[in-house]
């Protein structure tokens, strides 16, 4: 993991609801080019670090101090258009899909529009590239006119994870992505992950042990708003350094 240059570096930061302290003194570099992992248990602060990296936070009305550095900019010092524009390099998947009111093909090709893509032959091109890094092509071809409330959840899901490539963001933020899908969904979901981690950075919010062994390379583990340990996935579940992070993962953490 030492080769991988960080593309976010976020030093002592501190987000607050009021008097209420959220996260404390967060200090942590991702790895460019990983699927990295934020767990810890329910309450701990993990989709609040995730919606701090893209500023989502500033739409809650929260607090935010410290330094977040994404391709060498404090995104905290952003304004106006520049905090749009940050957004767009930051694909976010949340946890239950929002399909736009238009048909399957639409919901993609309205977002490869928005690069200023006019010609039909390329936008349908890209509109399939798109659905096939999403591991969902095989499964819409036939039906792209049809409305996204025709496609399971997990389908849904993928939809919107299609759309979000197609705005060509370096970064994926999920936010428990997989909590709503059965088995195999879910399977889908992170078969898509480990194919798109060779060309994007990925950020997932996971409170599944079994999730993160499966394709985390880069560990965050967070209880009641700190940072208790993160480095390396193998190192980190085979020996981890911190007391709290192994009462964790051994179950009999409280």
């Amino acid at each position: 993991m030492a080769e991988n240059k960080s593309i976010i570096e976020i030093s002592d930061l501190n987000v607050y609801a009021g008097d209420r302290k959220l996260l404390s003194d967060i200090s942590v570099n991702i790895p460019r080019g990983t699927i990295t992992v934020i767990m810890g248990p329910s309450g701990c602060g993990k989709t609040t670090l995730l919606r701090s990296l893209n500023r989502l936070t500033d739409l809650s009305g929260l607090r935010v101090s410290g330094e977040i550095k994404f391709g060498g900019t404090d995104i905290l010092s952003l304004r106006g258009y520049h905090v749009a524009a940050m957004r767009q390099r930051m694909g976010l998947l949340s946890q239950r899909p929002y399909p736009l009111p238009l048909s399957i093909f639409e919901n993609v090709a309205y977002a490869v529009r928005l690069k200023g893509i006019s010609r039909k032959t390329e936008i349908r091109s890209q509109v399939e590239h798109y659905f096939r890094l999403a591991c969902l092509w095989d499964e819409v071809k036939d039906r792209l006119h049809q409305s996204p409330s025709t496609l399971s959840i997990g389908q849904q899901q993928r939809l919107c994870l299609a759309r979000g490539l197609a705005v060509d963001p370096e970064v994926i933020l999920a936010d428990e992505p997989t909590s709503a899908l059965d088995p195999i969904s879910t399977q889908a979901i992170e078969q898509s992950f480990m194919q798109l981690k060779n060309d994007y950075t990925i950020i997932l919010v996971s409170h599944i042990l079994r999730q993160a062994r499966r394709i985390a390379d880069h560990v965050v583990f967070m209880y009641l708003g700190e940072m208790i340990e993160s480095g390396d996935a193998k190192t980190f579940f085979s020996n981890p350094k911190n007391e709290m992070t192994k009462k964790y993962l051994e179950g009999v953490f409280y």
